[in-house]
């Protein structure tokens, strides 16, 4: 369950006492694991795998009743804003409208701010862990800042659309921003703090309640984002800083036209010449803040699909070989055996199948696509190794109650034949049964699938844009009814 579903009042799921009461819920249930999506700052779109920086937190998870207890901002100042009329679903808009508004009034409130007066005893030693954090984290946090204060200054245009000077990182141009916006840099490093001062709270309540957090590192950044812009030698970009081809997949029985991404693609020459250090940086700061980390599109290692920048469609690109077991080396080499889920659905080659072999990661499988007359991949639970992860659904598809709707009635019939059911009722309660009967290492439900949710609760349908990312828990949908149910079925299939 992604952290942007968590119940709360404000519109958009938090490191609030919700997410905490969430982790009591997942404790009681028996559950050893809890997978969020990644936690990245989302744009336009609103997906968090098109984030502005690899390594900044998305300020839309910071607690805000934290402000009201330290008095940089009133109860009412939350009150009086509308955050959205349906708690069940996400309202971006409104959160995008009103939550940095909130944000920079506990940031002008509070002791961090540029020009704040004389220091209390408590507020100097604040002050030094703040100071301590920017310096600890200068390295990417120097540039996001500073990116985000000027994208902020040009109304949020893209980083296609900025002038060249800035576009193109002229030192005299920078240099006058930071002068000009050191306020506004100041603000974005003060997000940045609490953001990870209050998800390191969170994960050490989790991990002392025996459970983990099992993280997502997108295998791409965004085109527009600070990644991009301050390490432009990384990418697959001309001499004006535009890609040359961006990433996706090809046409397949999902989508006629494939999926484009837009995500500029590595230059992963360069990146061997440097020993993967990018990466290995990137990847070590994934291990701070999950336990687990599942690398999205672990295809994209062995080959990658190249689509020519400017294409509107898939269609014309091409495959071109990644780093391959050369990469992985390097994460053994640099960071040593670190828990890694390599994300491996859909069309597989003879070469990747060999490389994520090779790697020791275990794989992933999803129920769903057992029954998938479209899906290449063979899925059925009876050839499962130890060696896996197997999913109900992921993010990606339906719940199982909407996929049971929707789901072609020759492929609906093998489901049942196979699971040796002749009703639908239920049925979605037998998918999980049988998920936790493999023997796959690791099974991981999606909430929504426990509580036998239909289509509205789906997260999201790839290669579409709006009413994705949104779904939300309503407040005490998930109870002890729930929490006992689960643990039962846990037990039973000796999970815990």
């Amino acid at each position: 369950m992604p952290i942007t579903s968590i119940p709360s009042r404000y519109g958009i799921g938090s490191f609030s006492k919700e997410a905490y009461e969430f982790i009591d819920f997942l404790k009681e249930a028996g559950q050893t694991y809890w997978q969020i999506l990644p936690l990245g700052q989302t744009g336009y779109g609103d997906s968090p795998y098109q984030s502005f920086s690899t390594f900044a937190g998305n300020p839309y998870f910071i607690d805000l009743d934290f402000f009201v207890k330290e008095g940089y901002i009133e109860e009412s100042d939350l009150e009086r804003i509308d955050w959205g009329e349906d708690p069940s679903r996400v309202d971006y808009e409104k959160i995008y409208r009103n939550r940095f508004l909130i944000l920079r009034k506990a940031y002008e409130n509070s002791p961090y701010c540029l020009n704040h007066g004389e220091f209390t005893e408590k507020e100097t030693q604040d002050n030094q862990e703040f100071e301590q954090f920017i310096e600890e984290q200068a390295d990417w946090l120097e540039d996001y800042a500073l990116y985000s204060a000027i994208k902020n200054e040009l109304q949020g245009k893209g980083l296609t659309e900025w002038e060249e000077n800035i576009r193109l990182r002229d030192p005299e141009t920078l240099e006058y921003y930071r002068r000009q916006l050191a306020d506004d840099i100041r603000f974005y490093e003060f997000q940045q703090y609490f953001f990870r001062k209050q998800w390191f709270a969170l994960k050490k309540y989790a991990n002392r309640k025996n459970i983990k957090i099992i993280g997502d590192i997108p295998i791409y950044v965004a085109l527009d984002s600070a990644d991009t812009w301050a390490h432009p030698e990384l990418f697959q970009l001309d001499e004006k800083g535009f890609p040359t081809a961006v990433a996706g997949c090809p046409p397949d029985g999902f989508s006629a036209t494939g999926q484009l991404w837009g995500n500029p693609l590595y230059r992963w020459d360069y990146h061997k010449e440097t020993g993967y250090q990018w990466w290995m940086k990137r990847l070590a700061a994934c291990f701070e803040l999950y336990d687990v980390v599942r690398i999205d599109h672990f295809r994209g290692f062995d080959e990658y699909f190249a689509i020519p920048y400017g294409d509107t469609t898939a269609e014309r690109g091409c495959w071109m070989p990644g780093p391959g077991y050369d990469f992985m080396k390097a994460i053994k080499k640099n960071l040593g055996s670190k828990p890694i889920i390599a994300e491996d659905l859909g069309f597989l080659t003879p070469t990747v199948l060999k490389l994520v072999k090779k790697s020791g990661y275990p794989g992933m499988k999803v129920m769903q696509f057992a029954f998938d007359s479209r899906e290449e991949g063979d899925y059925l639970p009876h050839n499962y190794p130890h060696n896996c992860v197997v999913y109900t659904g992921t993010h990606d598809n339906d719940t199982i109650a909407g996929w049971l709707k929707n789901v072609a009635k020759s492929d609906l019939r093998h489901a049942r034949e196979y699971l040796n059911i002749h009703t639908s009722k239920d049925l979605y309660w037998v998918m999980i049964c049988h998920t936790l009967a493999t023997v796959a290492d690791t099974a991981i439900i999606p909430i929504q699938d426990y509580l036998g949710l239909g289509s509205e609760a789906r997260i999201n349908t790839p290669s579409t844009l709006g009413n994705n990312w949104q779904w939300r828990l309503a407040p005490g949908q998930v109870d002890e009814v729930l929490a006992k149910r689960i643990r039962k079925v846990t037990e039973l299939y000796g999970r815990i």
